[in-house]
């Protein structure tokens, strides 16, 4: 029977003698559309890599395999972990690692087992606690990732996806954008998982890209922004001001078609990258 059912869910829990940990955010789907859901967004295909973070059960990981994927499921839990190995197939497409996302090798892995012009894709139900962390990790490897699809808050999830001008829009959203193309794809009820969580869920699609800018442009960039949105009530010529006189942000605004009095939220990643590169160059 589907683990993800919650008498089955229940009954594997019990015979292994172990209850969802808090301090893994271990909260485990229960509803068998939303895991088909996720696989349909994340096209996955047969015989694609893909990097799965904290399968926990392994009903999503059961669901990637009968889609043909090999699987590499990094998973914390030891007992999770050993106990993934009983939905092996003939022959073997699931590689199961005990270890913390943050330290497993990812690039080393995925360039060990990818074929020459194959990249993966990542699917996640990422700790809430270490959502930024695991997308900051993972966002830059555009060279070997084609995409993420996570689970994240849905409160997150809006910020992700936000559009410039609105309450949600911030650096992460740039940040994001800045490396790919951002998709909220559904919402998940906190009623599709056992235990409940406190708050509901999205499932966030980023498609990635190589980024506009590298290496010390990349770097200004990032300190621009985090810097405008550290004071993001305040026109960017008062935001800025730790970074350049204002008087020059002004004149630099003025001079790139954008708004003297424009505050962080109302300029797009496109925008920014505009305002960076000429005050850069000035």
């Amino acid at each position: 029977m589907p683990i993800y059912k919650p008498s089955e869910l229940l009954s594997f829990l019990n015979r292994l003698g172990i209850t969802p940990k808090k301090g893994l955010s271990q909260n485990f789907l229960i509803d068998g559309n939303i895991i088909r859901k996720i696989t349909a967004a994340a096209v996955v295909q047969a015989d694609e890599l893909v990097l799965e973070i904290g399968p926990g059960p392994g009903s999503l990981t059961q669901a990637l395999l009968d889609c043909g994927a090999h699987v590499v499921a990094v998973e914390m839990d030891e007992v999770l972990a050993r106990e993934l190995e009983r939905i092996q197939t003939d022959p073997q497409r699931l590689d199961v690692f005990c270890s913390d996302i943050m330290k497993f090798p990812i690039q080393e892995t995925l360039k060990k087992m990818l074929k020459p012009g194959q990249k993966a894709k990542v699917i996640a139900n990422l700790p809430y606690h270490l959502t930024t962390p695991i997308l900051a990790l993972l966002i830059p490897m555009h060279e070997l990732i084609s995409s993420l699809t996570v689970m994240v808050q849905e409160e997150v999830g809006r910020r992700m996806t936000a559009k410039a001008g609105t309450p949600e829009y911030g650096s992460l959203t740039v940040f994001l954008e800045f490396y790919s193309n951002a998709k909220y794809a559904f919402t998940v009820s906190r009623n599709c998982f056992y235990p409940s969580p406190k708050v509901d869920s999205a499932i966030i699609v980023l498609e990635l890209r190589k980024p506009p800018l590298s290496g010390e442009q990349e770097e200004q960039f990032f300190k621009i922004t985090r810097t405008s949105f550290g004071h993001r009530r305040k026109m960017l010529r008062a935001s800025l001001k730790e970074l350049y006189d204002p008087a020059k942000v002004t004149k630099t605004l003025e001079d790139v078609g954008l708004n003297p009095l424009a505050r962080p939220e109302d300029l797009s990643m496109d925008e920014f990258l505009r305002l960076a590169k000429a005050l850069e160059r000035d």
